[in-house]
């Protein structure tokens, strides 16, 4: 590593050096005599501006800075699976175990495990021509997890030797010759440049549904594998168990999880918590098929900027190998006050609220990274990465650019809301002002996979819902009694769909996951009840016995009973509500 520059300017996690004319921006350098890691972000002349990814004080001009010719890259192979990094993909579990609970600075230590051995399965023959993405052969990973070792995108040529049996990462287990004649030896590591997208043949339309087991989420508000959606809310709404939710129970193989800036305690209890989670899929540690990428607030702020990128790099690298990936970002708002904080530094002339003029492009860019497509190396291999990201406007004012930002690139948006949290209606995703622009297509895979009268139901759900919305105002304005009876019976109907239906509690055994079989038949019972409600109001029947029908606290405690007793149960509660429904008297 030689010296070619020296540092001019200290500035917080800003550090400007002379004698740079040889640097590319975003090359990686080692900055003064402690080599603490920072990356190139500005070029003028010989001037370089490099945001230091670890702590500054101590340093001062004059002090060497190093070059390393290499972008800030993600090191992929395996060993990624139940590791902890942080932003700048340094292994937190090796470091605790060698120096102790304190990052040291400057440390160097290797991203993936050099001394554990993998048992490599070769999958191709021999003196074929192979390129980018094909796969050589694979690793058991974890026991659900199976790796697949690929061609890396650049190297293409005749695969001339393949190991078997036992190898380090850092082993040889492919000989390609290339069409110069040259003998390319290839490890099960990869190095990948973390802002630059890893290839692919094409995208495809996301058209299929992720399952959450989140009631409000998969009925009115659904998200497609290869999706992107938001979840914008002020503090106390709820971000991030919705978001611990979606990555224990959706429908994923591999779950990347970024603790973007947020508090220390709450990457405490992802850590804590998800080794501890038996995985619904597999019965195996949810660990087993986890990345956690913890950068929390305390961090240095330049590592909160690199953290995304790593996480949607590793994301794709997954990804290429056929799996359904999920993202998911707490919070792009924080990182976003990094580039703010950056961009400030380098005296930038700022944007809206001081963010930089380049905030939304550099949203879009890593929004766009996820998607579903079909895979280098296989036209017939699909992968999918789905990014799901949390947004922490201050005061909850989504007007602001993060969040605006951000809505204008995503198709999904779970609008949490402060009253909602208020009230303990969790998950506190407002009905009214959410959205999902899948919702047409992936009504129409549920409608032919699942139940085909799916999408009736929930337009019915939805106009309930809407229709509540208004009554409530003409009720707090002049109250209930000015109501007609049929509006009365709709007031009760939404609040069953509200209570019984969207209410979830994440914490409790059963209620935290419903599958769709699950949901469609408690909308079903729901809205049996209705229709029978509004027969018994035509029939003449006295609205102060439907109130005091027994059969609604019955659908209220469907949330709790077991998967395969669901049906049973609906229709016990469907033929007293018949029963109980004809015994009525007359007004």
């Amino acid at each position: 590593m030689e010296k070619i520059g020296t540092i001019t300017k200290v500035a917080g996690p800003l550090v400007v050096a002379s004698g740079m004319e040889n640097v590319q921006v975003y090359d990686v350098v080692r900055v003064a005599h402690k080599k603490l890691i920072g990356e190139v972000i500005e070029l003028r002349g010989g001037l370089a501006s490099i945001q230091v990814y670890e702590e500054t004080a101590g340093i001062g001009p004059g002090e060497p800075v190093f070059y390393t010719n290499k972008p800030l890259s993600a090191e992929l192979g395996p060993g990624l699976i139940e590791s902890i990094f942080d932003g700048i993909q340094r292994p937190l579990t090796n470091i605790y175990d060698s120096f102790g609970p304190h990052i040291p600075l400057g440390i160097d230590l290797p991203r993936l495990n050099r001394e554990r051995e993998w048992d490599f399965v070769p999958v191709h023959q021999l003196d074929v021509q192979v390129s980018g993405g094909v796969i050589l052969g694979t690793v058991q990973e974890t026991p659900v997890v199976n790796h697949k070792i690929m061609v890396p995108p650049s190297v293409s040529g005749k695969l001339v030797w393949l190991h078997k049996g036992k190898a380090k990462v850092t082993d040889v287990i492919a000989k390609i010759v290339d069409n110069n004649g040259k003998t390319i030896e290839l490890t099960m590591i990869q190095y990948w440049p973390v802002r630059k997208k890893r290839p692919y043949l094409n995208k495809i339309a996301p058209n299929k549904i992720m399952v959450t087991g989140q009631r409000v989420i998969d009925a009115l508000f659904p998200v497609s594998i290869g999706g992107i959606a938001a979840i914008p809310g002020p503090f106390g709404s709820g971000k991030t168990v919705v978001q611990h939710q979606l990555a224990k129970w959706a429908d994923a193989d591999i779950i990347i999880y970024v603790g973007c800036g947020e508090r220390g305690n709450e990457m405490t209890d992802v850590l804590m918590e998800f080794p501890r989670l038996k995985d619904p899929r597999t019965g195996e540690s949810l660990m087993k098929r986890t990345v956690l990428i913890a950068n929390t607030s305390n961090m240095p702020v330049a590592a909160r900027e690199a953290s995304i990128y790593t996480g949607i790099t590793i994301a794709e690298y997954y990804r290429d190998m056929g799996y359904k990936v999920a993202i998911m970002a707490d919070s792009t708002s924080r990182w976003a006050e990094a580039l703010r904080e950056m961009s400030s530094r380098l005296e930038e002339m700022p944007g809206e609220e001081g963010y930089p003029a380049y905030l939304s492009s550099r949203l879009a860019e890593f929004y766009e990274r996820a998607g579903y497509v079909a895979c280098l190396g296989d036209k017939n291999r699909r992968g999918a990465v789905t990014a799901i990201g949390a947004v922490s406007p201050p005061g909850g004012d989504t007007s602001e650019p993060v969040s605006q930002a951000t809505l204008r690139i995503v198709k999904v948006f779970w609008g949490l809301s402060a009253q909602l949290a208020y009230r303990r209606h969790f998950p506190a995703i407002d009905w009214i002002k959410s959205y999902s622009l899948y919702e047409d297509v992936l009504h129409l895979d549920i409608d032919s996979h699942y139940h085909k009268d799916w999408s009736k139901m929930i337009r019915r759900v939805q106009v309930l819902l809407q229709e509540e919305a208004s009554l409530q105002e003409i009720v707090r304005l002049v109250g209930i009694d000015s109501l007609s009876k049929s509006d009365r019976i709709k007031l009760l109907a939404s609040q069953m769909i509200r209570e019984d239906f969207l209410h979830q509690n994440a914490y409790h055994e059963i209620d935290t996951y419903a599958s769709i079989a699950k949901q469609h038949r408690m909308l079903k019972t729901i809205l049996r009840w209705y229709d029978l409600a509004k027969k018994a109001l035509e029939g003449r029947k006295a609205f102060s016995e439907i109130e005091k029908m027994k059969t609604p606290e019955r659908i209220g405690r469907i949330k709790y009973v077991r998967e395969a007793d669901v049906e049973k149960e609906c229709d016990s509660i469907e033929q007293a509500m018949e029963k109980e429904f004809s015994s009525l008297r007359e007004e």
